[in-house]
């Protein structure tokens, strides 16, 4: 049995693991999806010192309260930038990466800084305009690769605004994060933003595998994307 723990990206929650997390358990394995601080059911909590190191702090505070060795630690988009930082913390807590379509950052990096410029340019733009200086807005979800009915009706009301400092404070890395297993999870059915990162965990040796899917894949191909992480635990 492998204990999972599932970090969700910008502007959702733990319940967009739904499909994949009542798998994951079917299969025998515990799951965990923690909702970072600040967003969807603890949008009650946010404001503006909400970041990157708040939502480390919320894993590696759940790796510790519940003692856990060896965990399979992924993380969805946004939150490649925080389970590098906790497996760099914590890397006796942590038996895995794996990393859904996320960055994959150095010491020093900010995630805007790694997405390309017109993008980056777009967030900074709606967080000035619509996010009032310090939030960014949910982006759409058909640009990320949703377009199911269903689907867009389940994720639409769900999202929320996340911190704009989430994507501005730096990764901090000393080094230890580079013992603990790594493996990349590429999304190819949509714009490919996260496309480097893949090129990335490839140059470094990671297992690259791909999904085809878009941006979205534990909603859109739920089954697929299970598949891919009993493989990759079983390795």
């Amino acid at each position: 049995m492998s204990v999972f723990v599932l970090v969700h990206g910008a502007w959702h929650g733990g319940w967009c693991w739904r499909r994949v997390a009542v798998r994951l358990r079917a299969a025998g394995h515990e799951v965990f999806t923690p909702t970072l601080t600040g967003v969807s059911d603890r949008a009650h909590v946010l404001h503006a010192g909400v970041g990157l190191e708040t939502h480390v702090e919320d894993v590696v505070r759940l790796l510790d309260a519940e003692g856990l060795t060896g965990a399979v630690l992924v993380g969805h988009s946004y939150a490649g930038q925080v389970i590098s930082a906790v497996a760099d913390r914590r890397p006796a807590a942590v038996g895995r990466r794996v990393y859904l379509d996320a960055f994959v950052g150095g010491d020093g990096d900010a995630a805007i800084d790694l997405l390309p410029p017109a993008i980056a340019g777009h967030y900074r733009d709606s967080v000035r305009d619509a996010g009032f200086g310090w939030l960014i807005p949910p982006r759409s979800l058909e640009v990320l690769g949703v377009t199911d009915p269903a689907d867009l009706s389940w994720l639409q009301p769900r999202l929320t605004p996340l911190p704009w400092l989430c994507y501005s404070q730096p990764l901090r890395l000393s080094g230890a994060v580079d013992a603990v297993p790594a493996a990349y999870v590429d999304c190819t059915d949509w714009m490919r933003v996260f496309q480097p990162f893949a090129e990335r965990a490839a140059a470094r040796g990671w297992p690259v595998h791909p999904l085809a899917t878009g941006h979205e894949a534990m909603v859109t191909a739920p089954g697929e994307l299970t598949k891919i992480l009993l493989d990759i635990v079983a390795t």
